[in-house]
């Protein structure tokens, strides 16, 4: 098992500076990737391109671009752009956001998500690939049959002959896709005991690509928050805000994704009540309702030898990387926080 770094977003001061001895400190520990994210502030592609440019080894990985947000065609530009200033070290992770984010910071419509995802990342193979891309579907039609436009092939050559891409899912189906289409999947809200739930699905769909196939080369990648030290308790407060974003208030009480999935790993009635909470703008109280065992199922929390033992336990679930997101005041705290991770690893003896 591999061990990531999740920076997040730039959101103001001097975090990008943060976010940069973070990610050095990660190289420096021999983690694999890390991941930048986007919702409606900075973009991951300038932070990833900043990033690549001060690094050599660590892979860089969006997580995600949003799909809503740019054309298929853009996305292989950046994305051959990316694998090319960084020498071969771009992962391409792609997500359809949710429908507030798509419909109302992007004006486009959210309906269909698995089939526009399946469009989308054919047209994207297609041109990283380096075809003469033509491609006709129920979203994406290039080039339009009624104008003076042409099929075209991408002119930058990527490093690689092939950039992994990896989807954000959280649904059933979506995971089904995941396995069928990507090379890895961005989970979150990762439960070790839930895990293999999950990835039967998505061996489900490496089946439809390949029977037989297997998880194989497939790269399960489990968003995990960090917080290391003797109380539980106190380490949990930290994630509870965390927890109750994504359970309570993102997306709408008819469509939240995350709070499906609460419900799914078993954690029906905490989730109403959390999503309750935080959507009559009782953010406080929504995150006093997080259970601590919930926090403490999708966390590594404790000192060295408990996490461990939860390291183990997301290797024997199926966990191939382990995206670290410390929860600290500040980045020389979050940064012994990784320290402590790397160290659990190599006393767990499961590292690649």
């Amino acid at each position: 098992m591999r061990l990531g770094l999740n920076i997040g977003f730039v959101l103001g001061g001097d975090d990008h500076l943060d976010h940069l001895r973070l990610v050095k400190e990660a190289e420096r520990l021999g983690f694999s990737v890390t991941w930048a994210a986007e919702a409606y502030g900075s973009d991951a592609a300038t932070l990833l391109t900043w990033i690549a440019a001060q690094t050599s080894a660590i892979d860089v990985g969006a997580a995600v671009f949003q799909i809503p947000a740019r054309t298929p065609a853009m996305t292989a530009m950046t994305a051959a752009t990316l694998d090319k200033l960084s020498g071969g070290r771009f992962r391409l992770g792609l997500g359809v956001s949710g429908p507030q984010v798509s419909e109302g910071w992007h004006g486009v419509r959210f309906g269909k998500p698995l089939e526009r995802t399946r469009e989308y990342v054919a047209i994207v193979d297609a041109a990283l690939r380096r075809e003469t891309v033509a491609f006709e579907g129920r979203h994406f039609t290039l080039p339009l049959p009624d104008g003076p436009g042409k099929a075209l092939k991408l002119s930058i050559r990527p490093v690689r002959d092939h950039v992994p891409v990896y989807l954000a899912a959280v649904g059933p189906k979506n995971l089904e896709l995941a396995g069928e289409i990507a090379d890895g999947w961005l989970g979150i809200l990762n439960d070790p005991s839930y895990l293999g739930e999950q990835l039967n699905h998505i061996r489900a769909g490496r089946e439809t690509r390949q029977p037989g196939l297997g998880l194989t080369g497939f790269d399960t990648v489990v968003s995990t928050p960090v917080v290391v030290g003797d109380d539980l308790t106190a380490g949990a407060d930290p994630i509870r805000g965390y927890a109750a974003l994504y359970v309570g208030g993102m997306g709408s009480r008819e469509k939240n994704f995350y709070n499906q999935l609460a419900v799914r790993m078993g954690y029906a009635d905490e989730a109403k009540e959390i999503q309750d909470l935080y959507l009559a703008r009782k953010h406080r109280e929504a995150m006093a309702a997080v259970p601590q065992g919930f926090v403490d199922a999708i966390s590594l929390l404790g000192g060295k030898e408990r996490i461990a033992d939860k390291l183990t336990a997301y290797a024997e679930a199926g966990a191939t990387t382990v995206a670290l997101t410390p929860f600290a005041p500040t980045v020389d705290e979050r940064i012994a926080h990784l320290r402590t991770v790397a160290e659990a690893l190599e006393l767990a003896g499961i590292g690649d």
